[in-house]
């Protein structure tokens, strides 16, 4: 089967984030750069659309995008891959299934960690931690209060990859579910501010675990019309997140929004549509002796 990978964008290339590189990252080597890798509501699309689905034509599949992200693998150093939420839900593979697909596919890419998007809730929060359970795939969220059910034991409200030199904190917010999920399928899962939990992991990441770069993994939304908490009002309501990677909004974006924080530094805000149609890549490079860290788009499409 041929495949070819369209390079989406490059217009956000070079785009400087204006961080302090950390003295603990000086080594021998002049450069490190880290891939980062994301989707986001992926809902159960296993196999490629059809030729007869007309913007989404060819478009995704778990193999094609395994093979993308295999291939970028062996051309890069160090690399995550990270997801946003609503794994499930959209397709017969869920009905039949129940969601184990999904993540037994996830696992094989080796996806790093996800979030908790709405529809994961969709086979009840006992069917969620069933399966997140033993996945290495960590399951990553701040906000809601899990502490008295089954999720408790396989979510984290923070977590760290190491990739070379760079330490990587990843932290994780989820929507309101009250009048979106039913109250049965969530239990007591309790929403809180997203606003004021993700400040608190991104603290803790930044001053007590020293990390040099911090990732959100937002089911929230790129933005709404009306006041309702989005990807943009947390960007710009916080500190010391450095990239806010959304969903739930499905939002297929021409290029990463930047957006200024309470100290008025660079947040990237990117998101990838849905289904797994594109395959979201971003650059960042740590340069030896100099104040600043640049960033590369290049989101693929996946053909």
């Amino acid at each position: 089967m041929k495949r070819r990978h369209f390079l989406k964008n490059t217009t956000a290339s070079g785009i400087a984030l204006m961080a302090p590189f950390p003295s603990r990252l000086l080594s021998n080597e002049e450069v490190t750069t880290l891939t980062i890798l994301h989707t986001n509501d992926l809902h159960s699309r296993i196999e490629p659309f059809p030729a007869t689905s007309g913007r989404y034509a060819n478009l995704g599949g778990a193999a094609r995008r395994a093979n993308l992200i295999e291939k970028i693998r062996k051309e890069t150093e160090h690399s995550i891959l990270l997801d946003s939420g609503d794994i499930f839900q959209g397709t017969p593979y869920f009905n039949f299934f129940g969601g184990e697909l999904e993540v037994k596919l996830m696992e094989k890419m080796q996806y790093d960690a996800t979030t908790i998007g709405n529809h994961d809730f969709d086979n009840g929060l006992e069917n969620l931690a069933k399966l997140m359970g033993p996945a290495k795939m960590v399951l990553v969220n701040s906000n809601y209060r899990v502490e008295e059910n089954d999720l408790y034991q396989c979510t984290k409200s923070y977590h760290i990859l190491q990739r070379g030199p760079i330490k990587i904190g990843l932290l994780g917010v989820g929507i309101e579910l009250e009048g979106l999920v039913p109250k049965k399928l969530y239990g007591n899962t309790e929403y809180r501010d997203p606003i004021i939990y993700a400040q608190k992991s991104a603290d803790f990441l930044k001053e007590e675990l020293k990390c040099d770069l911090i990732i959100c993994l937002s089911h929230l939304g790129y933005q709404y019309r009306e006041s309702k908490v989005s990807d943009v009002i947390l960007a710009h309501n916080t500190r010391n997140i450095d990239i806010i990677l959304g969903g739930h909004t499905h939002t297929l974006m021409d290029r990463p929004d930047i957006r200024k924080n309470l100290d008025g530094e660079p947040v990237i805000i990117n998101q990838v549509g849905w289904a797994g149609i594109m395959l979201g890549r971003l650059d960042i490079t740590f340069e030896k002796n100099r104040p600043n860290r640049c960033l590369t788009c290049k989101n693929l499409f996946v053909q």
